[in-house]
């Protein structure tokens, strides 16, 4: 451990007399920076920054220093090695989504970009905006009414037969991540082969644990273990990128051209380039990783919310019903029944507002900024925090009290303060799919099982999604008996 820490101390102060051999003797006039400090030397604040979620209250962090230093609109801190300004609230939120490319760019921690490599979520500026449009296509409406809701609706209820009936406890957290990796691989890669399967998602729960982390690349850590993890996950996915290009070239009939993958490999850009074999697998990563990581979450948020709540419950229950008794016995869901699902589409919502599956983001100025009156110099870190927003007494009145009605018709009046998904050109493109996920998901299991908890006060730690630390135990009862 005491290795670990010198080799992370080493690597930040390298870092930071770089940048100020860089910046050299400045003769411009003094900058007004957002009220704050930045913490320690070298560490700054990120051990209270990952800390806040470790408790299972990330906003914790942006309360205390709003608190402390008298600004509700943004102040400065250290993390992670970075000066961040961290900018509060919808106003802030909307000065982020609304000023991609022009002000602003996405940043990660160094963890994220060497682990991901280049892709959607770490590529800006034209080159991220094209490649954005490439994957935009295949996750329109148009087509969640051709491909995915029979397929998802199928892996629902084979998941649910497998792993929940004849079951007396069920843990939610790990179980439901099956459910949702394998259905990531069917809709992405067409991959059925349950040994692979198996093989990647060992993987990715190893890669998950180190995305967020002091990217020290020494044996024992965490970063050290997402890297060979991300070695081999990128291997298998580059076999099977090979193989489907082989399979396209031959033209055969058999092939899945409507996945993921193969749209990846026959669809240039505007400028008629095609992605190479390398961001097409960066790419596959990230999505399994975004398709099934925050997924899984709020799936095991929402069981639990729905133990805890039976009012909610009933609710939820009676709507599903209804929608399953204008349909045969064992047909499958179709776009116009999701449609319907209304109250529960606002229960989960007020889910990801209790709970957001994401902690916050970060993005790095490109130029120097004036924001409420203060400097922030081109090449500082930005972060906002869906927590902080979704838990401000003036923006959702008793925020601790679970309330779907909050979402009934245009949902929360004030713009850019509901953002679980965040917002402008950078939102994310799976919202769409997540809602399929969950919703079919909700139907299948809520009219065959009713659940209680088995430890009520289990803690929820961001790690660096809302987890429960023991997976979520239920005991679920059929209604069938």
């Amino acid at each position: 451990m005491i290795l670990i820490i010198a080799a992370f101390i080493l690597l930040v102060i390298s870092i930071t007399l770089t940048r100020k051999l860089k910046l050299g003797n400045s003769t411009k006039k003094p900058l007004n920076l957002p009220p704050g400090s930045y913490g320690w030397p070298v560490l700054g604040e990120t051990l209270d920054f990952l800390g806040a979620g470790v408790d299972g209250a990330p906003e914790k962090f942006v309360t205390d220093r709003i608190e402390k230093y008298k600004s509700n609109l943004v102040f400065k801190t250290s993390i992670l090695g970075e000066k961040v300004a961290v900018l509060c609230g919808p106003a802030g939120n909307k000065f982020l989504f609304s000023n991609e490319i022009k002000f602003v760019t996405v940043w990660w921690p160094g963890s994220v970009k060497k682990l991901m490599g280049p892709c959607l979520a770490t590529m800006g500026g034209e080159e991220g905006k094209q490649m954005r449009k490439i994957l935009s296509y295949f996750v329109s409406p148009d087509a969640f009414t051709k491909r995915y809701i029979k397929t998802m609706d199928l892996v629902s209820r084979q998941h649910i037969n497998t792993y929940w009936q004849g079951k007396e406890v069920v843990k939610v957290f790990p179980t439901i991540k099956l459910y949702t990796f394998e259905l990531a691989c069917r809709l992405f890669m067409s991959l059925e082969d349950q040994e692979q399967i198996s093989k990647l998602a060992a993987l990715f729960n190893i890669f998950l644990k180190g995305v967020i982390s002091i990217p020290v690349n020494f044996p024992g850590t965490r970063f050290y273990k997402a890297m060979k993890a991300t070695y081999a996950i990128k291997n298998l996915l580059t076999t099977i990128v090979r193989q489907r290009r082989a399979v396209l070239e031959q033209k055969k009939n058999s092939i899945p051209t409507q996945d993921l993958l193969s749209h990846l490999l026959v669809s240039p850009d505007e400028n008629g380039k095609f992605m190479s074999e390398s961001v097409i697998v960066n790419n596959i990563l990230l999505l399994l990783f975004a398709g099934h990581d925050t997924s899984s979450v709020l799936i095991t948020m929402l069981m639990k919310n729905l133990a805890e709540l039976p009012h909610v419950y009933e609710k939820v229950l009676k709507e599903q019903n209804e929608i399953a008794s204008s349909k045969e016995e064992g047909e499958f869901l179709q776009w116009e029944d999701i449609q319907k699902m209304k109250y529960s589409w606002n229960v989960v919502c007020e889910t990801t507002r209790i709970s957001p599956p994401v902690f916050g983001a970060f993005r790095e100025a490109i130029t120097d900024i004036n924001y409420a009156g203060y400097d922030i110099p081109k090449g500082w870190k930005m972060y906002w925090s869906p927590s902080f927003t979704h838990k401000d007494e003036s923006l959702f009145s008793d925020n601790k009290r679970f309330d779907p009605s909050r979402f009934e018709g245009a949902g929360p009046t004030t713009p850019f303060s509901y953002v679980p998904f965040g917002g402008g050109p950078r939102m994310c493109l799976g919202k769409e799919f997540a809602r399929l996920e969950v919703l079919i998901f909700l139907y299948n299991v809520v009219r065959k099982f009713r659940w209680e908890l088995q430890i009520p006060d289990e803690k929820i730690e961001y790690d660096p999604m809302p987890t429960p630390v023991e997976g979520l135990p239920i005991r679920i009862h059929s209604h069938s008996t």
